[in-house]
């Protein structure tokens, strides 16, 4: 007989920030109510909409008495998120953002995983991959696994976050999860509340991975991820050209909070730091207005040897560092940066197909993040 603790009966507070989305909301909305773990408080936070989602959320009140309903003036996603946290009854909370839908078994296969490895008692997040959903060259959608699927292998579980360093490397996903309630109170882990969605969500990520050793990950995927195009983030840079990096100097803050002093994870945070540089530059120009200063105190955060050490960061943000830095690039590192494109490389034709691999490397080189 099976002594794992059951989490059959684990209440769920699923938090959703409500702005103007009522062309997705109803299907977002639907998909949760269709989860197959029913034990659910789904919180609702409208933050002030001004369409018709918030009508839309009260008609699915009205139906479903495990709805819980805020409504407060627009504050933007963090506030929201914390509102929602704050009057959170369940063991367990899940972020759903409500232009993306969820599996029925989403929460099932989470709450699983955790009692796999203790449940509450011994978990503190439970992390997953999700699906990419993308705009189709037919007019469709197509869906590809996220970039950090089959890639996180930990050597046991639970885990510190170094020994899943991909859940750091890409995309914040910050959704795709399952967090204790009691754990983000004991170690206030909040996001930052400014306004409109503003990336709170990358902190949110170092604060909520870096302050635990007691990670479980499952590698089935369950929510579905909407994306506009795969040059979303240059496109935002270019409408908020301090945002990417403003955002990225908070998680070195959130690393700072936490005492975090992983190697592996510094040198994540030195990848994104650069990839984000390289988004501001492309999507807004390096002298639009505040971009060279916020450049320049950024990159000092950054080690020179970890940057021009790690295969993960090309030559045009090698090349961007170096400029900014005002220090001379030095030569070498291309073997270990081929070897690096490579295992990328044949990671992506396996999960995504060659036709989406070549896309998504044309828009990276664009951007100049290749």
């Amino acid at each position: 007989m099976s002594t794992a603790p059951s989490t059959e009966h684990d209440l769920v507070s699923v938090v959703l920030p409500i702005y103007n989305v009522e062309a997705t909301l109803d299907a977002c909305l639907a998909s949760v109510e269709a989860q197959t773990h029913r034990e659910l408080e789904i919180i609702c936070v409208n933050d002030g909409p001004t369409d018709g989602s918030a009508a839309i959320a009260r008609a699915h009140a009205a139906r479903d008495a495990r709805y819980v309903l805020v409504e407060k003036p627009n504050e933007g996603y963090g506030a929201s998120c914390n509102r929602g946290i704050a009057i959170a009854r369940g063991t367990w909370v899940a972020i759903v953002e409500p232009d993306d839908t969820v599996d029925p078994d989403w929460i099932e296969g989470l709450l699983a995983c955790a009692a796999a490895y203790g449940g509450a008692g011994s978990v503190d997040v439970v992390k997953a991959p999700y699906w990419r959903v993308l705009p189709g060259p037919d007019g469709g959608e197509r869906c590809v696994p996220c970039p950090y699927r089959g890639r996180v292998r930990p050597p046991r579980q639970p885990f510190a976050v170094g020994d899943g360093i991909e859940l750091m490397l890409h995309h914040p996903a910050i959704w795709s999860a399952l967090y204790r309630r009691g754990y983000l109170a004991e170690r206030d882990v909040r996001f930052l509340e400014i306004p409109g969605a503003g990336w709170a969500d990358n902190p949110f990520l170092v604060r909520s991975l870096c302050g635990t050793d007691r990670i479980v990950y499952t590698d089935a995927c369950g929510y579905r991820y909407r994306e506009r195009d795969l040059d979303e983030a240059e496109s935002f840079a270019g409408r908020s050209p301090l945002v990417p990096l403003e955002r990225w100097n908070d998680m070195m803050d959130a690393a700072a909070l936490t005492g975090v002093t992983d190697e592996r994870v510094i040198e994540a945070l030195a990848v994104r730091g650069i990839n984000y540089a390289l988004i501001t530059v492309r999507g807004a120009g390096i002298d639009a207005p505040g971009v060279r200063e916020l450049l320049t105190s950024s990159m000092e955060r950054l080690s020179e040897e970890v940057v021009f050490g790690c295969p993960a960061i090309g030559a045009a943000g090698r090349r961007l560092f170096a400029e900014v830095r005002g220090i001379p690039e030095p030569r070498g590192g291309r073997l270990a940066r081929c070897a690096h494109l490579g295992r990328e490389a044949l990671y992506r034709v396996r999960t995504g197909g060659i036709g989406f691999t070549l896309e998504t490397l044309r828009s990276r080189r664009r951007g100049g993040r290749v």
